[in-house]
C-alpha cells in the first residue's frame, strides 16, 4: 500500500488553493460584469431622458404657437367681417355696438400676439437648451462607450487568465491524493472558494476563531488532515513551510 506523505500533500493543497482562490475571485468578478454593463446602459438611458423631455417641451410649445396663430387668424377674419358689416348698419346704436365688438377683437388679438411672442421666446430658449443637452450627451456617450469597452476588455483579460490558471491547476492535481482532493473540493465548494487555511497566532485564518494548542499539535504531527471546528476548513501551520 502506497504511503502518503501528508506534509507534501498539504504543500500541494496550499499551492492549489492559491490558484483556486484567484479562479474564484475572477469568476465572481466576471459574473458581475453583465450587471455592470446593464447599469451603465440604464444610467446612459436615464441621461438621454433629459433630452427627450426638452424635445417634447419644444413640440408642445410649437403646438401651442400654431394654435395661437390659428386663433389670431380667426380673430383677424372676424374683425374684417365686423368691419365690413359696420358700414351696412342703420342705427347709431348698432354702429356703437359693432365698434365695441371690433375693439374687443383687437384687444383679444393683442393678447394673443403677446402670447405668440412669448412662445417664440420660449422656443428659442429651449432650442438652445436642446443643443447644449445634445453636446452634453455626446460627451456622456463617449464616457459610456469607454466604460463599456473597459468592462468588455476586462472580461477578455479574465478569460485569458482563467485559461492560464486552469493549466496551472491541472499541473498541480496529479500530486494530490484523490481522497484528499475530494475532501478539499467539497470544502472549496461549500466555503466560498477557500478550503485550506493557515493557523497564525493561534487563529484560523478562515474564520478568525481560536485554535487550541492540542489541535495545533495534531496539525504538526502530519498524521491526518485537521479541520477547523468552527468553519470546517483544512488547517496548516502558516508560519512553517506548508
Amino acid at each position: 500500500m502506497k504511503t502518503i506523505d501528508l506534509k507534501s500533500q498539504i504543500e500541494s493543497l496550499v499551492q492549489l488553493q492559491k490558484v483556486d482562490s484567484e479562479i474564484y475571485a475572477l469568476k465572481n468578478e466576471k459574473e458581475s460584469k453583465p450587471e455592470q454593463v446593464k447599469a451603465l446602459e440604464a444610467a446612459f438611458e436615464a441621461k438621454k431622458q433629459s433630452l427627450v423631455g426638452l424635445e417634447k417641451s419644444a413640440q408642445d410649445l410649437l403646438k401651442q404657437r400654431k394654435d395661437k396663430e390659428l386663433m389670431l387668424a380667426s380673430n383677424e377674419e372676424n374683425r374684417k367681417k365686423l368691419q365690413t358689416q359696420l358700414y351696412s348698419l342703420k342705427t347709431n346704436k348698432e354702429y356703437q355696438v359693432m365698434l365695441q365688438q371690433i375693439e374687443e377683437a383687437k384687444a383679444d388679438a393683442s393678447v394673443i400676439e403677446d402670447k405668440v411672442l412669448q412662445l417664440f421666446e420660449q422656443s428659442d430658449k429651449i432650442k438652445t437648451d436642446i443643443e447644449k443637452e445634445k453636446q452634453r450627451l455626446q460627451e456622456e456617450e463617449k464616457v459610456y462607450s469607454a466604460e463599456t469597452k473597459r468592462v468588455r476588455e476586462r472580461i477578455q483579460q479574465i478569460d485569458e487568465r482563467l485559461a492560464q490558471l486552469d493549466v496551472q491547476r491541472k499541473q498541480i492535481l496529479p500530486a494530490v491524493d484523490p481522497k484528499m482532493l475530494s475532501q478539499y473540493e467539497r470544502i472549496l465548494n461549500n466555503r466560498d472558494g477557500l478550503a485550506i487555511v493557515g493557523v497564525k497566532d493561534n487563529s484560523c485564518q478562515g474564520c478568525n476563531m481560536f485554535v487550541p494548542h492540542q489541535v495545533i499539535n495534531l496539525i504538526k504531527m502530519y498524521e491526518r488532515l485537521v479541520t477547523c471546528e468552527m468553519c470546517a476548513r483544512i488547517l496548516y501551520i502558516e508560519d512553517e513551510p506548508a
